[in-house]
């Protein structure tokens, strides 16, 4: 080719991969969808307000923290029902419209009316005579006649939306309006009692009015997360309710003298239960976190995240698994959900990884697992780092802090893994003439600001509501110099839009917090630590093993938010009492429940991923789980060497990240059956051994690993044969 062909050729147009929307939430199978409906403007005005109300609360107006977690649960609870219907929507079916109701089914709406109503109106009068009269006590029959007619209701409501489900994705179930007020009034009557509520929830002192308000506001917890994030949690969170009912029937340390539903259920809505940590930290670190993702998505900044990554690792072999690696690690850490950011990062990364040679099912399981890593990724990580701090009371910037090195062994696994696939298939990149010029976006480097700026208030010293508020003014400021530019519409928009993001995560944690209260009104977690002690004193890497278990299996098909509060709960606990340092049992328990996102059988994050590949779900879930095996190795690092958490001496800490690295690089070669070429059964086995001793940590395991790993690598290239080995071996 002449040099003039060759500068036709360049110049002939070439339709690049440019990334557009990365970040952008797909509509639920259940989501309502009101564009150009009235209704939507309703919705959008409930969501404005609802992030506003919390941006200001936490940055301007401080409120009562009772006030404010009520206050929380109901908006999220209020915008959930009508946002979210109780089964899948799609299409123009509005056969049960008021007018064309059923017999039976209009029977249960006005039993549901009736009741949810005349709990609603009695609430509001109390409401109205206080606001108009200063009647502190309305009349005892406004408060003594409300409840059983507001749990018929309900219950009726929950009824119909199950078996008279509406179709058409741009109407609201007259049911799903009814739970909706139900909300309302559940908040209304606590926040009108909130300080008596306080001194007596619990207690022999609870009035039935407290009990009937609680009741009602648990069943409608329940069925919003089963709306949003589906049974598993339910379920769960069904088992402890049973539990607390069932304890003088059961046998050995699950047996307890059992609780009245009066005192069970006033207990449970305090902030020991559902207003208590997950709560606590949904209404604020986690909500703020999700309007800085909003305003980062407006600002179209994921999106350039995902093109810098195709620009910087497009070309390498296996390009699109590495940009996968990268870029589903940024968005992961800022979105909070493992399964969301597969759809929304993988509908790009995965039908490049295909074109380039992955097979479908690895082309799932690395986005899958990528993902999922993202929730371990400093400094936001998800959610988990936040619930942590509350936990435990461990400053958040320490967490940041020791969540650093085990992230990167991590995302240095699953690189590997990709590299070494890729070398043992012999592909490569993809074309540079096809990627984003990356030239052209270090001219854009200045979107990565916001990320700095948070990362660089955090560790100046501000709180994390004040840092987190500088990160998502930043976001904002820095679209002012792009075509995105962010003006009053565009930042209403992002708050309309964290309020739909939140809604999912509002209900797990309230529903986790549920569970969090069975468990402490009955002291089942102090029994379980007992039970794990009982097993330690044989063997203290079995009781490891079976807390391992035990989280995975609390976390398969939940939200990472909600496994990490469950597991946090039941399991840490149980460490500590062996006396593993508080800070290693939650990462220990955090990493597993993070885990079970791509852990068969039951792994959401792996589904996603094969979805969008066209591969088999529990075969792409089996792979995922191979892509993850890092993960599922790091936490018993963690007990056997605290300074993988930052815990020690810089030459320790410097030492042991060094080893665990070219640990993590042996163990990615013996899965993958790949070192410095094939790897036959024998020496796979070899270098898985030689794999964990370097990760143990320890002088003489080290040595141990690196005779291994040299071993191997000589035999590979043919320097020492079978027979020289058996000779030396006599």
């Amino acid at each position: 080719m002449t040099e003039e062909e060759k500068i036709k050729t360049d110049a002939a147009p070439v339709e690049r991969i440019v990334s557009s929307g990365a970040d952008e939430e797909a509509l639920a199978t259940n989501q309502r969808d009101f564009t150009g409906a009235r209704l939507g403007w309703l919705l959008m005005a409930l969501c404005i307000a609802y992030t506003v109300f919390h941006i200001g609360v936490m940055n301007f107006y401080p409120l009562e923290t009772w006030a404010y977690r009520v206050t929380h649960v109901a908006g999220g609870l209020l915008i959930g029902f009508i946002l979210f219907s109780s089964s899948n929507v799609g299409g123009t079916d509005a056969s049960t419209r008021f007018l064309k109701l059923k017999p039976l089914e209009t029977a249960i709406a006005l039993v549901a009316a009736a009741g949810v109503l005349y709990g609603a109106a009695m609430v509001g009068f109390a409401w109205a005579a206080w606001w108009t009269a200063g009647l502190v006590r309305p009349p005892a029959m406004v408060f003594g006649t409300y409840g059983v007619p507001l749990i018929v209701g309900t219950i009726a409501a929950i009824a119909g939306s199950w078996f008279f489900p509406r179709k058409d994705r741009d109407g609201v179930h007259w049911s799903d309006l009814l739970l909706a007020i139900a909300a309302v009034t559940v908040a209304g009557y606590i926040l009108f009692n909130v300080q008596a509520i306080r001194l007596r929830a619990g207690t022999a002192l609870a009035q039935p009015a407290d009990f009937h308000a609680a009741l009602v506001g648990a069943l409608l917890i329940l069925e919003l997360t089963r709306r949003v994030a589906g049974l598993a949690l339910v379920a769960i969170a069904c088992v402890f309710i049973l539990y607390s009912f069932a304890g003088p029937y059961l046998p050995g340390f699950l047996a307890h003298r059992g609780y009245t539903p009066e005192r069970f259920f006033t207990y449970i809505y305090t902030d020991q239960g559902i207003l208590g940590d997950p709560v606590a930290v949904s209404s604020t670190y986690i909500i703020l976190f999700i309007t800085f993702a909003a305003f980062l998505q407006a600002s179209k900044v994921g999106d350039y995240f995902v093109n810098f990554a195709f620009a910087a690792a497009g070309r390498a072999r296996g390009g699109p698994a590495k940009v996968a690696v990268f870029a589903s690690g940024l968005m992961g850490m800022i979105n909070g959900t493992s399964a969301g950011n597969v759809v929304s990062t993988g509908s790009l990364t995965i039908p490049l990884m295909k074109r380039v040679g992955y097979p479908a099912k690895s082309a799932g399981a690395i986005e899958a697992a990528a993902s999922s890593g993202g929730q371990i990724m400093p400094p936001i990580m998800g959610a988990g780092a936040f619930i942590m701090a509350e936990v435990t009371g461990i400053p958040y910037t320490e967490i940041v802090i020791a969540a650093l090195i085990p992230s990167i062994l991590y995302f240095a696994s699953i690189y590997f893994m990709v590299d070494l696939q890729a070398t043992k298939l012999g592909m490569k990149g993809l074309p540079k003439k096809e990627l984003p010029v990356f030239k052209e976006l270090l001219k854009q480097a200045y979107l990565f600001f916001p990320i700095v700026i948070l990362i660089y208030s955090l560790f100046a010293g501000y709180s994390v509501i004040r840092a987190g508020t500088l990160a998502m003014v930043s976001a904002a400021v820095v679209s002012w110099l792009t075509p995105h530019r962010m003006g009053p519409r565009a930042i209403l928009g992002a708050f309309e839009l964290a309020a739909k993001m939140s809604i999912q995560l509002v209900a797990v944690c309230a529903c986790a917090g549920i569970i969090v209260g069975v468990i402490a009104l009955t002291g089942v977690g102090a029994r379980f630590s007992t039970l794990l002690l009982g097993i330690a004193e044989q063997n203290q890497l079995l009781a490891l093993f079976f807390a391992m278990c035990i989280s995975i299996i609390l976390g398969m098909g939940m939200p990472t938010t909600a496994a990490y509060a469950v597991a946090a709960a039941v399991v840490a606990p149980g460490l500590i009492s062996l006396g593993i340092p508080v800070l290693t049992a939650h990462f220990f328990v955090f990493y597993y429940a993070v885990m079970s996102a791509i852990t068969p059988p039951v792994a959401l994050a792996a589904y996603a991923g094969a979805a969008l590949s066209g591969s088999d779900p529990m075969r792409t879930s089996v792979e995922a789980f191979k892509f993850g095996l890092a993960a599922f190795v790091v936490p018993f690092m963690f007990f056997y060497s605290q300074a993988l958490l930052m815990q020690g001496s810089w030459l320790e800490i410097l030492h042991v990240f060094a080893t665990a690295c070219f640990g993590v690089y042996l163990l990615s070669a013996a899965v993958q059956a790949w070192f410095f070429g094939p790897l036959n059964a024998v020496m796979r086995v070899l270098l898985l051994a030689g794999a964990l001793a370097m990760i143990k940590g320890g002088l003489a395991t080290d040595i141990a690993g690196l005779v291994i790993a040299v071993g191997v690598f000589v035999y590979q290239k043919g320097l020492v044969g079978t027979r020289t080995i058996a000779r030396g071996l006599d």
